[in-house]
């Protein structure tokens, strides 16, 4: 069988506004794919282990393979999801060892960030030659003509943002969001006699999300990257945490200062949905965290920023004290997109959920899901592509995603989502 990867009614708009609760369903999988090996690569960490869970409780069925370092974090994870499981000790850096696990897979998800100043695509480049499906931005769309000849469905950016916001690469929630936007930008070209003229994205989560190290050195790489945003059609170049806003994300987490940053749906969202004004922005909580932010990118040497080795020695020395306020700030998440139309339309799609360490394993194990069923074409996608999800997939694979948050919000205007919860500090909420 040709395997897939994953890094995570046509006529009818999609318009959800509800609180999900946290029971999941399970999902029947179509019988011959329904006992596949799954192999999460990070299944050792937060983000890989999340899916990983999600995966095995949405479809029990599936042959889970936890590949990482580590085997006592292995055998832990292991004996978490039961006997549906297996450890695979492995380092994405040595070929050899990719090849070799493999070989003897269906679906490959990659969680083993962080991907920022990554040079090379080797999981995908061996998930290939292996005809494993699998789950890095626009570097890993250059292996476009590898993938059809080979007939390997893969996406890339494909957990919670981008991802479901616009369909993995920052945490993995991010694939989620690109999938609202295409919504949203769909929605609006069917319903109205305007065009879309503006998509904002907007994220926030409070501390690290729980995710840790992980999303500490991601967040530290891109305030190495200039931003790249577009107006009006023109791609623009700005500073990395500039051009802050302030957003109101809405019941359980309230307004919050978000910042440009250089993040690939914006290129995404612009030449695939035709969108002429694209940008994207990040905040956290507490707030000072913002302020170490925007004083690291004045301060030091964007050379320093760029370079994973010394970002991870950084990452080494602020861990201790960013897992302490995370004990505080607690790991709420929230995604928000907007859409400006020429006819005045104004809408939005709002994710938010209490707990980023579970929602980014729902949202990546919905893509998993979504390629398994067949919803990915041969080739290398972004999730709005409709060769990466399927427009008629799409609404199952935001429900699925959606599971447990505290809002999930489709194609409503901005006026119905603005709220002034009571905040006790610390991104703490009543």
């Amino acid at each position: 069988m040709a395997r897939p990867w994953l890094h995570l009614n046509n006529s009818r708009s999609m318009t959800m506004a509800c609180a999900k609760e946290s029971k999941q369903h399970r999902v029947l999988l179509p019988e011959k794919v329904r006992n596949s090996r799954v192999l999460i690569l990070g299944g050792t960490g937060r983000v890989g282990g999340s899916t990983a869970i999600a995966l095995s409780k949405l479809c029990p069925d599936l042959r889970i393979v936890v590949g990482g370092r580590n085997k006592e974090k292995g055998a832990a994870r292991v004996a978490e999801l039961g006997k549906n499981s297996e450890f695979a000790e492995i380092d994405i850096e040595e070929r050899a060892s990719l090849e070799a696990t493999l070989n003897d897979v269906d679906l490959v998800v990659h969680t083993a960030g962080p991907f920022q100043q990554a040079e090379k695509c080797t999981v995908l480049e061996v998930a290939i030659q292996t005809k494993v499906r699998s789950s890095y931005a626009f570097r890993a769309k250059s292996y476009m003509s590898k993938a059809l000849a080979a007939n390997i469905p893969a996406i890339t950016t494909g957990g919670i943002y981008p991802g479901v916001s616009n369909a993995l690469e920052f945490d993995s929630h991010m694939i989620f969001l690109t999938v609202m936007a295409a919504e949203l930008v769909r929605a609006a070209r069917s319903e109205s006699k305007g065009e879309p003229e503006r998509l904002r994205f907007s994220y926030y989560t409070a501390g690290t999300g729980g995710a840790g190290p992980t999303i500490l050195a991601t967040s530290f790489l891109l305030l190495g990257e200039e931003v790249v945003a577009y107006s009006k059609g023109e791609k623009i170049k700005v500073k990395p945490y500039s051009g802050m806003r302030n957003i109101d994300f809405g019941k359980g987490i309230g307004k919050k200062d978000v910042y440009l940053l250089n993040l690939p749906e914006v290129r995404s969202a612009h030449e695939i949905l035709g969108v002429p004004t694209v940008s994207a922005r990040f905040g956290t909580a507490p707030f000072y965290w913002n302020w170490g932010m925007v004083a690291m990118t004045n301060l030091l040497p964007v050379e320093l920023l760029r370079d994973r080795s010394k970002v991870q020695k950084l990452v080494e020395l602020f861990d201790p004290v960013v897992r302490a306020v995370d004990e505080i700030a607690g790991e709420r998440v929230s995604m928000r997109v907007d859409l400006e139309c020429s006819d005045g339309r104004q809408t939005l799609a709002l994710f938010s959920h209490r707990q980023l360490s579970v929602s980014v394993g729902a949202a990546t194990a919905a893509f998993a899901i979504a390629i398994l069923e067949g919803s990915t074409q041969p080739g290398v996608w972004f999730p709005e592509e409709p060769e990466g999800i399927a427009i008629e997939a799409r609404e199952a694979l935001l429900e699925r995603a959606a599971e447990g948050t505290i809002s999930f919000i489709m194609n409503k205007p901005p006026w119905m989502v603005e709220t002034d919860p009571k905040e006790l500090g610390l991104g703490i909420y009543l």
